[in-house]
């Protein structure tokens, strides 16, 4: 049975281990999208994901898709395009055309589950510090960036996009190094992707990844504005932390 959540109890979910086997990791439907309704989601490891006409759908798969901060993997075609492409990096400096890059549909014809209470609701998360956004630019052009939400010392991407080749890559990179000195502990990556998969991510059965957010939620985190290096970053500085020399692929 899948739960149907009380409008009026924006703190309580069922447990984890009662979401669905197929499709994976449905695990209630309705509620709202208010921020304390998320944050409680998202400690939980627990995320929204549900179409234009479908109700708010809730969701918690197992195995969990996650990103170390420390082990992001760059090839060596993208080290070189890091290196050589004249792209600079930002922290909240447009959240809003960060989401409103993601939301718009892959291919020509195609749906976005990013509906506009979906961008509201992050929107607002942001406003109140909990939601953040890497900017990838092109000169004064936004050419890439992702999104996602930071609890503790955990970051829960949500979607990231690229106008421009590996855009999303560069600043996924962007976003390791930056959590890495900060000693964030994951990020929550929700699906397998091949993409992400390419960059260092690995599943971890469920239980392990929530164990892993109890930790991760409960330390101090950065709540605000994550704007504060003044001038953008050119791409090749993340190239320049200590970590950069960790694992490669061809």
């Amino acid at each position: 049975m899948i739960a149907l959540l009380d409008p009026h109890d924006r703190t309580s979910f069922p447990d984890t281990h009662q979401a669905l086997r197929e499709p994976n990791g449905l695990l209630a439907v309705g509620g709202d999208l208010s921020p304390t309704r998320l944050e409680h989601a998202y400690r939980r490891g627990i995320f929204p994901w549900f179409s234009a006409e479908d109700p708010i759908l809730w969701w918690s798969p197992d195995p969990r898709t996650v990103l170390f901060p420390e082990d992001i993997r760059i090839s060596r075609s993208l080290r070189k395009r890091l290196r050589k492409a004249q792209l600079s990096l930002t922290l909240d400096r447009s959240f809003t055309g960060v989401i409103g890059g993601c939301s718009q549909p892959r291919e020509e014809g195609g749906g976005t589950w990013l509906v506009p209470k979906m961008i509201a609701a992050y929107s607002l998360l942001h406003a109140k510090g909990l939601a953040h956004s890497v900017e990838v630019w092109e000169g004064e052009q936004l050419v890439g960036g992702l999104y996602g939400v930071a609890i503790g010392r955990a970051f829960f991407g949500e979607s990231m996009f690229s106008r421009t080749t590996d855009a999303s890559k560069v600043a996924l990179v962007h976003l390791c190094r930056t959590l890495a000195d900060w000693g964030f502990g994951v990020i929550d990556c929700q699906m397998r992707t091949e993409h992400l998969m390419s960059m260092g991510a690995v599943e971890l059965p469920r239980m392990e990844f929530i164990a892993l957010l109890n930790r991760c939620c409960a330390e101090s985190g950065r709540i605000g504005s994550w704007d504060q290096c003044g001038e953008a970053l050119p791409s090749s500085v993340c190239l320049l932390e200590p970590v950069a020399d960790r694992a490669q692929t061809p």
